[in-house]
This record gives C-alpha cells, sequence and structure tokens, in this order.
C-alpha cells in the first residue's frame, strides 16, 4: 500500500515547516556528547544520534507505569534510549526493547543499568518486528511521527518514509500478542492521526484513548493521544510475518 497523506495541503506543509524546525533544535541541542535527562524518576543518558525525551514523552511514560501488570511480557518498539522499557521493568520481570538504530540500543542497554533494571530488560537492533521472537501481553510503540524519508539516524526516530515501518507494524502485530494482549500506541496531530486511525480499525483493533494532551504551537491547536489496543476476538489473530520495515525509534514531538 502506498502512503499518501489524507491532511489538507496547508497541514502538511505546516507539519514539514514545524518538523525543520524541531529537527534542527535537536541536532543544535544533542552537541557532541549528548544529553541526561531526568523524567519520571529515571536518570537517562541520550546520544547525540539518539531521540532525546521530549515534552510530551510523559503521557505515554505515565500510561505505562499505569498499564503494566506483574507478570506481564512487554515488548517496546522503538525503545530510542530505552525510556518506556525501563519504566515497564518497574513492574515487569521480562521486558524486550528494539530499535533500528544501534546507538539507541546501546543507549537503552546503558541506561537499563544505570536504573537498576539491566537483568529485566533485553535490548535488541531489530528493524521492527524482524529480530523479535515469541508473543507478549503488552507492547508499547511510539511510532515516528512524520511521513518525510530521514536524513540521518537522529531523524530517522521521527520520520518514517511513507509510514513503511508503521504499517508494518499493524500487518504484523496481532500475530506477536497473546490472547487478551493490548498494545499502548502514542501519536499526535503533529503527523497523520487520520491515517493512523485507519490503519487500527483496518488491523481489527477497538481503541479506548487512555490520555489525551493538547497545546498550542504556532497558533496551531496540537493534540497527543495515547491509545489502549486490543484485538477484536471475533477476527482472526494474524500469522508472524517477520518482514522488515523502514525502522522505527522513540518520537514523542
Amino acid at each position: 500500500m502506498t502512503y499518501e497523506p489524507t491532511l489538507p495541503p496547508e497541514h502538511v506543509e505546516r507539519i514539514r515547516r514545524w518538523h525543520e524546525r524541531a529537527y534542527a533544535a535537536a541536532r543544535a541541542e544533542a552537541g557532541d556528547d549528548g544529553r541526561t535527562f531526568h523524567h519520571l524518576g529515571l536518570t537517562l543518558h541520550v546520544p547525540p544520534d539518539v531521540q532525546p525525551i521530549a515534552g510530551m514523552s510523559h503521557p505515554l511514560g505515565e500510561a505505562v507505569l499505569a498499564e503494566v501488570r506483574d507478570g506481564d511480557r512487554v515488548l517496546d518498539m522503538g525503545t530510542g534510549c530505552g525510556v518506556n522499557a525501563i519504566l515497564a521493568a518497574s513492574r515487569s520481570r521480562d521486558v524486550v526493547a528494539v530499535d533500528v538504530n544501534p546507538h539507541a540500543v546501546e543507549a537503552a542497554r546503558g541506561n537499563a543499568a544505570r536504573n537498576g533494571v539491566a537483568d529485566r530488560v533485553t535490548v535488541l537492533e531489530s528493524d521492527v518486528f524482524a529480530a523479535v521472537e515469541g508473543d507478549f501481553d503488552l507492547i508499547v510503540f511510539d511510532p515516528p511521527f512524520r511521513w518525510f524519508a530521514p536524513r540521518d539516524l537522529l531523524e530517522r526516530a521521527t520520520t518514517d518514509a511513507g509510514y513503511a515501518a508503521l504499517t508494518r507494524f499493524f500487518r504484523d502485530v496481532r500475530g506477536y500478542l497473546r490472547p487478551g494482549g493490548r498494545v499502548l500506541l502514542f501519536f499526535g496531530t503533529t503527523g497523520d492521526l487520520p491515517y493512523v486511525r485507519r490503519l487500527v480499525g483496518e488491523s481489527g483493533f477497538a481503541a479506548a484513548e487512555v490520555s489525551r494532551k493538547e497545546l498550542v504551537r504556532d497558533g496551531w491547536r496540537v493534540e497527543y493521544v495515547t491509545f489502549r489496543l486490543t484485538r477484536d476476538a471475533t477476527r482472526p489473530q494474524g500469522d508472524r510475518a517477520g518482514g522488515v520495515g523502514d525502522g522505527c525509534a522513540e518520537g514523542s514531538e
């Protein structure tokens, strides 16, 4: 399926302009050594080529803390610096974190150790589900919001050319969920949210909003939504396709 924006042209252009400013700022702020963040009780070091903790990282992190149950096996898809995997590991003893960016994989391992949960978190380099084995009670996904082609590893955290990785995620995810399994998905109107809602419906999920945050940026109202997705029991579980996508990394922007 070839992606075409569902948004009006003026909306698309506004997203492109905003993205360019946000990317330039993130690149400048990263410096040569990266940054250290204190977030929801964690200390996280984020190297220059890994998505930093953003102002809208809190809603998904708080949802993870509220959602993870004792005994859950958890997958953090596009883990970035490992933040949501580490939060999940405060509740679960079996967390798998994956990212397509090798610098993110290294950072997530270091941050898991820094926060005392290295024995609970397995971090793998994986392009969507390519290196993932087994099934899960909960899958957490904070995907790239924009559908542009990335220019480097840092930008790959916020852009997914043609939403190829996102589309592949929804094609395959049902095969990695246990009966009664859930997905926590974070997305916002600085991406093509109507397209995401369409993917959710076409994949046979029921969606409930866990949280919604709104702010005004450059005179434009922006919405960020955390969804809990559950499988429609009337539809058969999909087979594991085992393919690869175009990348996923933390993209709370």
